[in-house]
């Protein structure tokens, strides 16, 4: 049975999607800013709606069609990151104009380069709808794209929002060249920072070493396809933020979202020292290497603590 499926979004994930499912047999609709006009002419005679806009872009949409989503039409949000104006991941932001839309988040280790070019991958459906997440698993696997379940959209978010933060920093050691040791090390450290925030936002322990926390890591930390990590090691080689972004030439999530969780930190009182020196080398306050030695002479304690 095929979907009629509608793709707000057609950047380089929108667009896999998009044409990910379209080999698969399903009728495809799209819109992007780049079209212009109103998205919600587009919404008319679907199954489902697939959201692959940046986090820029989810608010703004969200204002514009919540008075024309039609009733029961199921949203499923692939946007990663925490949006720097009000704090939210996208699912909550799509929650604050549609409170009632069936929803589902779709996140994990998925290069869209890979995926396009048909390498196998994996990627996890979460919802606190259990029915919607079975069907859109049957509905939208494809023989080299295998989907998960749970029932944790929160926590499936948070890691895939602060996996970037974690990447853009693995960027910035591998540019320095300070060893698969070093690397090792903050990766580590950075899981234990995601759970921080993942815990604390209600999401589940055990979402952090799934497809959407440690997969997608290591999936983004250890990829020059990955825009973050690269965009990490641009600012190990002296690029400041704004020269960084014009040579990536695209979005790179991982900058809001280390500003907007830095600022959820220091409203609730987490210690973020990774996601906190990232943010101080955006703002230029500091160099890498000043970075890397300021989170190497913190005061030494447990493992458990980030």
């Amino acid at each position: 049975m095929s979907l009629r499926i509608t793709v707000l979004g057609r950047g380089a994930w929108g667009g896999t999607l998009l044409r990910l499912w379209e080999r698969q047999g399903h009728r495809l609709n799209s819109w992007s800013r780049r079209d212009g006009g109103d998205p919600a002419t587009v919404l008319k005679d679907c199954d489902l709606v697939v959201v692959a806009v940046s986090m820029v872009g989810v608010a703004p949409l969200a204002r514009q069609l919540q008075d024309d989503w039609p009733t029961d039409l199921p949203l499923l949000s692939c946007s990663k990151g925490i949006d720097l104006d009000t704090l939210c991941t996208a699912s909550q932001l799509w929650r604050r104009h549609l409170p009632d839309v069936p929803l589902a988040v779709l996140s994990g280790p998925n290069l869209a380069d890979e995926l396009e070019r048909g390498l196998p991958a994996a990627s996890v459906l979460s919802s606190q709808d259990a029915g919607l997440a079975r069907h859109l698993q049957e509905q939208l696997r494809a023989p080299h794209f295998r989907l998960y379940t749970n029932a944790d959209p929160i926590g499936t978010e948070a890691a895939g929002a602060l996996k970037n933060v974690i990447a853009l920093a693995a960027g910035i050691s591998d540019g320095l060249g300070l060893g698969a040791n070093a690397k090792a090390s903050l990766l580590c450290r950075g899981l234990a920072e995601i759970a921080v925030v993942l815990q604390a936002l209600g999401g589940q322990p055990s979402t952090l070493y799934g497809l959407a926390g440690l997969g997608d890591l290591l999936a983004t930390a250890n990829s020059s396809l990955s825009r973050n990590y690269r965009f990490g090691t641009l600012l190990a080689e002296g690029c400041d933020e704004a020269t960084a972004l014009a040579r990536i030439g695209a979005t790179v999530e991982g900058t809001r979202t280390a500003r907007a969780t830095l600022a959820l930190a220091e409203r609730e009182g987490w210690q973020l020292p990774i996601c906190g020196q990232v943010v101080r080398l955006l703002a230029g306050r500091v160099t890498a290497r000043q970075a890397v030695q300021e989170l190497m002479q913190r005061d030494l304690k447990a493992e458990a603590a980030p």
